[in-house]
């Protein structure tokens, strides 16, 4: 089984918010690929299907960003997922707007959704597809960005979340390199 993780804030009120491009990725993905009702588990919310051959969890974090890893952990220990099978769908500031990044291990640049991950599984090497919500500009203006809802003129947004749902399964077998160049293209 593979465990794939959405970043974000549980708050109604948030789920337009750039730091919550991941929620926004697990639910398009679950949309296009049939599965399961979201249901609370694992201080969450989950839900099951498969992706070409693959069985996959989705898991929505309802712990707040700062605390996304004892989500992610008590998934991963109940399913018995290592950390190579996790992967996780984050905003990145020093991406793009629109572009698409995807990468085992690394650091958490600051995101602090990423740094409690990492202090959960107690390895930062599990996969992260970033998804570009751009800078600023001046540091201080990035809480205001970051928790900023996205506005009507972002218009890659919508064509974004369809384009990583639609090349999930290259992500699933394991071809990372393949579905960036599908999302790119798309």
């Amino acid at each position: 089984m593979l465990l794939w993780v959405g970043l974000g804030n549980p708050e109604p009120g948030m789920a337009r918010n750039r730091h919550n491009i991941g929620f926004m990725a697990v639910d398009t993905i679950a949309l296009r690929h049939g599965f399961s009702p979201w249901r609370p588990r694992f201080k969450g919310t989950a839900a099951e299907g498969r992706i070409g051959l693959h069985r996959v969890l989705l898991l929505k974090p309802m712990t707040y960003m700062n605390l996304s890893g004892e989500a992610v952990q008590e998934a991963a220990a109940f399913y018995k997922i290592e950390p190579a099978a996790i992967t996780v769908f984050h905003d990145e500031l020093d991406i793009p707007p629109g572009a698409v990044r995807c990468k085992k291990g690394g650091g958490h640049a600051g995101h602090n959704g990423l740094r409690s991950i990492d202090k959960h599984l107690s390895t930062p090497e599990y996969w992260r597809v970033r998804l570009g919500i751009g800078h600023p500009g001046d540091k201080a203006r990035v809480t205001g960005h970051v928790l900023g809802d996205f506005s009507k003129s972002e218009t890659w947004l919508l064509p974004l979340l369809d384009a990583v749902a639609d090349n999930a399964d290259l992500l699933a077998a394991g071809k990372p390199e393949q579905f960036l160049a599908r999302v790119a293209q798309a």
